[in-house]
């Protein structure tokens, strides 16, 4: 089993862990192929965590599915903006951890309990 992180990076966690939960056991080349194709900022960066995890292991992509793809908030940077008769409001820029674990697919066969 291999593993990347990427930390810090600018990209809200909620919308990240939408793109995460898809290629979440996923084979690792089909992850990379579908998420070339999905519009998203997060997208791009997962892909990106995907191939680092699969290189750190000096595995294949397809030989590999993806274990677990996880995004976990980081700091927040926090912006004022000017506003009406001198007051100010917030702007909230959200940070991501993202988390990324390959490893080789088990053999392993599933009983039923119909063929004991």
């Amino acid at each position: 089993m291999s593993k990347a992180l990427l930390k810090f990076v600018r990209v809200s966690p909620t919308k990240a862990r939408l793109i995460a939960r898809e290629v979440q056991g996923m084979n690792a080349e089909l992850a990379l192929a579908s998420l070339e194709f999905m519009p998203n900022k997060a997208a791009g960066i997962i892909s990106k965590v995907i191939a680092s995890a699969v290189a750190n292991g000096d595995y294949e992509p397809e030989e590999v599915e993806i274990v677990s793809c996880r995004v976990d908030k980081a700091a927040v940077m926090k912006r004022w903006r000017p506003r009406a008769r001198g007051t100010a409001s917030r702007i909230i820029k959200p940070t991501a951890h993202i988390l990324v674990e390959v490893a080789e697919p088990t053999q392993e066969k599933q009983t039923t309990g119909k063929d004991a």
